[in-house]
């Protein structure tokens, strides 16, 4: 039995959207375990403070990424029926900077902020309001944002496709990079903690 199942037709929608249902209950309940519904601990990972947020959402991107490679190696997974979102290279960088500025204004990105909302937080409950009704401002304006959402396309393109590089090696060179990222945040921490200390 080969993945995607449900590509492949081994589950049916109705299992599909209950696995996914699964899976974004067991990603809540991990993130609010690891202390990412407090808008205080996402803020301080951009004053270099704590850089959980960081080191936990690397890691989730390595874990999955080297899972995906090696399950595509040995034949049980086929990368062709795996969906990719479209890249689209100035409607997502501008996306990636409202993103951003809603994060520190705010505090939490959509994912922490539903995970907030849910222990009652209220200003995680002001966040998801503020998502939802982000959401739906864009649905309205869409028709005049059109030409502009659909800019600059590079269909789905890999990072392997893009640098035509083996995929062991852009594997290897991710996993190096997140080393390389997590030595230094744990650095950056340590040099804050003591800055604190004096």
């Amino acid at each position: 039995m080969n993945g995607p199942f449900y590509e492949n037709g081994w589950i049916g929608e109705e299992a599909s959207l209950l696995i996914a249902l699964i899976i974004g209950l067991a990603f809540g309940f991990f993130l609010e375990r690891a202390g990412l519904g407090s808008a205080r601990k996402l803020a301080a990972q951009f004053y270099g403070s704590d850089l959980t947020v960081f080191k936990m959402m690397f890691t989730a991107i390595i874990t999955a990424m080297i899972g995906v490679y090696w399950l595509s190696w040995f034949g049980l997974l086929n990368l062709e029926l795996v969906y990719l979102t479209p890249t689209y290279v100035m409607p997502q960088i501008i996306g990636g900077l409202v993103f951003g500025i809603g994060f520190i204004v705010g505090g939490y990105c959509p994912g922490t902020s539903c995970v907030a909302s849910a222990t009652g937080s209220i200003d995680g409950i002001v966040n998801v309001v503020g998502l939802l009704l982000g959401i739906l401002l864009f649905g309205e304006l869409y028709p005049y944002l059109e030409t502009f959402y659909n800019s600059t396309p590079l269909g789905q393109t890999t990072m392997v496709q893009y640098f035509e590089l083996p995929a062991g090696l852009m594997v290897f060179i991710l996993v190096m990079v997140a080393l390389g990222g997590f030595w230094l945040s744990e650095k950056l921490e340590a040099l804050n903690a003591s800055n604190e200390g004096e």
